[in-house]
């Protein structure tokens, strides 16, 4: 712990000794060793802002009464930011948003907060993200990891006669039924309208492969949405689950805060989300043991496996006027606020408990997968191929397509679909001159 704390003061000068070189007005506070000065965070919990942020507001000021902090809860966190961050008017600390800015721009918009190599000591998740570093600079602290898989309430497995995980996709079929023909509840609930919530399918991709290195792997193929391959047999399921009628009967009127009030109050299944969720759901609960959470419904090699990424990272605004301050609250936040234990999603500072809530997934022996970074070389060229592809794999557009199919509003198949992504795939591969 000695050395953690040496190392923090250390990470901590370097960032303020960069704010003097800026001309800070926080700079005479800082040299004479006396953090001070307001600060402006962004933040997308909204849901939070009035309460648990003020909690945290309270905490952090227990150890630096100087500073005065400012919440700002941002409902399209992503969209708003990126559009502020055409000026230099972002906030003094942000939640890191990405693509844009790509990797090698992250040096033109947020402070550098270490090396991999000092870091690494003191967080997990380092050497393995690319959402926060280029080179060997990191620029932002990690905060917290979700994992991928489904929110379930076990009331109602209960009642279903589950008694457990499914590991295949008729497995996890059968296990909806169930709850259809033994329960009032809905046995999957797709959340349609709200859309971006189609887009939380994507966290499924590893859990499909078993591979870390699959991302890398599809960026030398041209047919990676065919059957047998992880996004076909993903996204199957999600055709596969309106087409069968295991979801809502109206999938085109629901609304997202009532759905997780829905989910807690055992009036549906299951829902396809992050780790994030758990907490947010439990919340809402009368009884927080009633809501778990399951892996993915496949395996590969007979094991079960599930995507551990890291959320929103905090980050320092490269053209902040307190850049001493705005350090001081990014380093408390990681380090200090217990932001992810509240989440009831995995720590990313070291040495820390994983939620109970994850309890099951070590009883089922599932194995936690990280996605590799980008080969050398390589960097950004995933999201330039998925680009140009116009597939968009983090967006909703082409999700809504398949359960548009699904729904028959369309007259194109599931196949139809993953067909016309190979050849966009293809085409952008060519496109780019990407090598097999």
């Amino acid at each position: 712990m000695k050395a953690q704390r040496i190392l923090a003061t250390a990470l901590l000068a370097a960032i303020t000794l960069g704010a003097f070189a800026g001309g800070s007005k926080d700079s005479a506070k800082a040299d004479s060793g006396k953090i001070a000065g307001s600060i402006v965070v962004l933040h997308h919990r909204t849901d939070w802002n009035d309460t648990k942020f003020q909690e945290y507001k309270a905490r952090f000021n227990e150890k630096y009464p100087d500073v005065s902090v400012e919440f700002e809860a941002i409902t399209d966190y992503a969209g708003t930011v990126r559009t502020r961050m055409s000026t230099k008017e972002y906030g003094d600390v942000l939640m890191m948003v990405t693509n844009p800015p790509i990797p090698q721009d992250f040096g033109n918009f947020y402070e550098p907060m270490g090396t991999k190599a000092e870091l690494n000591k003191r967080y997990d998740f380092i050497e393995q993200s690319a959402q926060i570093s280029y080179g060997d600079t990191v620029y932002a602290l990690p905060i917290n990891a979700n994992v991928g898989g489904l929110v379930y309430n076990k009331r109602v497995f209960e009642k279903a006669g589950i008694t457990k995980f499914p590991k295949t996709s008729d497995e996890f079929y059968a296990a909806l039924e169930k709850i259809k023909k033994n329960t009032d509840a809905v046995p999957i609930f797709i959340n349609y309208p709200s859309k971006w919530t189609l887009v939380q399918w994507e966290g499924g991709r590893n859990a499909y492969s078993g591979d870390p290195d699959w991302g890398n792997k599809m960026i030398h193929m041209d047919d990676p949405f065919s059957a047998g391959k992880p996004h076909y047999e993903l996204y199957k399921v999600l055709y596969e689950v309106v087409k069968r009628g295991l979801c809502e009967k109206d999938l085109l009127t629901s609304d997202w805060e009532a759905s997780k009030q829905m989910i807690a109050d055992g009036k549906i299944g299951v829902m396809n989300l992050g780790g994030w969720a758990v907490g947010q759901i439990m919340a809402l609960a009368k009884n927080p043991d009633d809501i778990g959470y399951m892996p993915y419904p496949t395996s590969v090699g007979g094991k079960m496996y599930s995507e551990v990424a890291l959320d929103y990272n905090v980050a320092v605004n490269k053209y902040s006027r307190n850049k001493a301050a705005a350090a001081a609250f990014a380093k408390w936040f990681a380090d200090e606020s217990g932001y992810a234990r509240d989440n009831q999603s995995i720590p990313a500072l070291k040495g820390s408990a994983f939620p109970a809530v994850l309890d099951s997934f070590k009883q089922s022996g599932v194995v936690y997968i990280a996605g590799n970074p980008a080969k050398p070389g390589e960097d950004g060229l995933f999201d330039k191929i998925d680009k140009e592809a116009e597939i968009g794999l983090w967006a909703d557009p082409q999700k809504i397509r398949i359960v548009d199919a699904a729904m028959g509003t369309t007259k194109e198949s599931f196949d139809d679909i993953m067909k016309d992504w190979n050849a966009r795939w293809a085409k952008a591969r060519k496109t780019l001159g990407v090598t097999p």
